[in-house]
C-alpha cells in the first residue's frame, strides 16, 4: 500500500470560514516530492456491489477504478486489490468502507497521488500511532469508543475555529470522547506557553475546560494580565494559580504533550486524531471530521 506524506508549506496562521487550515512554525512542514502518479495501463472500469459509483463522471470512474484495482485491502492478511477482496467475498468487512472511501476522494477532486495518500493515512498500517491519553484532560465518556486526540495552541486562530467544531461534536455523541494535548508553537506565538501552562494550572483546581474556553475565547495576544483575568473570571484561587503556573509539574505536563506531538512528528496546529490516525481535511473540518467519525463507525461495527 502506498505511503506517503503530503504537507503544504504555510507561514504563520491563516482561517476561513472554518476551513481547517493550521498555525505552522517556520521551517515546519517544507513540501516533500510528491510521488507521480502510476501510468500503468488503465484498467477497466471496475463495478463493485455494495458500492454505488454510478454518478461519477468517465474520468472519475477511469480514476476510482486504477485506485481500487491497484490498492491493496486493509486488512493485512487479504494480499488482494480493494476490488478482488470485494469481488471475491475475502474475509475483510472494510474493504467496502475503502472503496467508498476511495469513491470520495475522487469526488473532492483529489489527485491520484492525493487519493493515494489520503487511503494510506485512513488504512495504512503504519500510519496509526499510539497516543498516550493517561492523565490528559478529556470530555465525553471514558469507555467510548471513538477517542479524538487534538494537539493545539491556544493563540492558534485555527485551534480556536476547531475548538468550536470539537465541543459541538462531543456533545453530541455520547459514543465520542475529546482529549487535549498541549503544543504551543512559541516560534510564532510568544505568549502560547504560559497560555498552556494556565491550562494545565486551572486542571489543578479541576476547571481545565472552563479555562479551556475562555483562553480560545480571547483574541490573541493572550498575555500574563489576561491570563490573570481569565483565571479570576473561571473562579480559580490565585494564590494557588500563580504557584501552579510556575510549577515543575505543570512545567512538564506541557513538554510531555510537545514531546509526544514531535515523536508522531507534528507539522502544524491543530493536529486531530481519531483513534490514533490523523484526520485528513479536505474542506471544512465540520464536515470531513463527521464523515471520518462516521466511517470509523462502520469499521468498528464490522469487525468480528
Amino acid at each position: 500500500m502506498p505511503s506517503l506524506r503530503l504537507t503544504g508549506a504555510l507561514l504563520g496562521c491563516m482561517f476561513v470560514n472554518l476551513n481547517m487550515t493550521t498555525c505552522r512554525s517556520p521551517g515546519e512542514g517544507e513540501p516533500s516530492a510528491q510521488k507521480p502518479a502510476t501510468q500503468a495501463s488503465q484498467p477497466k472500469n471496475v463495478e463493485l456491489p455494495g458500492v454505488n459509483s454510478s454518478d461519477l463522471t468517465p474520468r472519475e470512474k477511469a480514476q476510482w477504478s486504477t485506485h481500487v484495482s491497484e490498492l491493496l485491502s486493509p486488512c493485512p492478511q487479504v494480499t488482494v486489490s480493494v476490488a478482488a477482496c470485494i469481488l471475491e467475498k475475502k474475509d475483510c468487512a472494510a474493504c467496502v468502507p475503502a472503496a467508498e472511501f476511495l469513491l470520495t476522494q475522487v469526488r473532492q477532486g483529489r489527485t491520484p497521488g492525493q487519493a493515494e495518500a489520503a487511503f494510506d493515512a485512513r488504512f495504512g498500517a503504519d500510519t496509526k500511532v499510539e497516543l498516550d491519553t493517561d492523565g490528559s484532560p478529556s470530555k465525553g465518556a471514558d469507555n467510548a469508543p471513538i477517542v479524538i486526540v487534538e494537539f493545539a495552541d491556544f493563540e492558534c486562530p485555527a485551534c480556536r475555529a476547531a475548538s468550536i467544531v470539537l465541543d459541538a461534536i462531543v456533545q453530541k455523541s455520547s459514543d465520542v470522547r475529546l482529549v487535549f494535548k498541549n503544543y504551543p508553537l512559541t516560534a510564532i506565538h510568544m505568549n502560547a506557553e504560559a497560555a498552556a501552562r494556565a491550562a494545565v494550572a486551572a486542571g489543578k483546581q479541576g476547571k481545565f475546560w472552563e479555562m479551556h474556553h475562555e483562553l480560545f475565547a480571547t483574541e490573541p495576544p493572550l498575555t500574563p494580565d489576561r491570563i490573570k483575568q481569565l483565571a479570576k473570571k473561571v473562579g480559580l484561587d490565585p494564590v494557588q494559580f500563580d504557584s501552579d503556573i510556575r510549577s515543575e509539574s505543570v512545567v512538564d505536563a506541557v513538554r510531555a504533550d510537545q514531546k509526544l506531538g514531535q515523536r508522531v512528528k507534528l507539522e502544524a496546529t491543530p493536529s486531530i486524531y481519531v483513534n490514533g490516525r490523523r484526520v485528513d481535511v479536505v474542506n471544512e473540518l465540520a464536515v470531513d471530521l463527521e464523515a471520518w467519525i462516521d466511517l470509523e463507525r462502520k469499521l468498528l461495527s464490522e469487525k468480528p
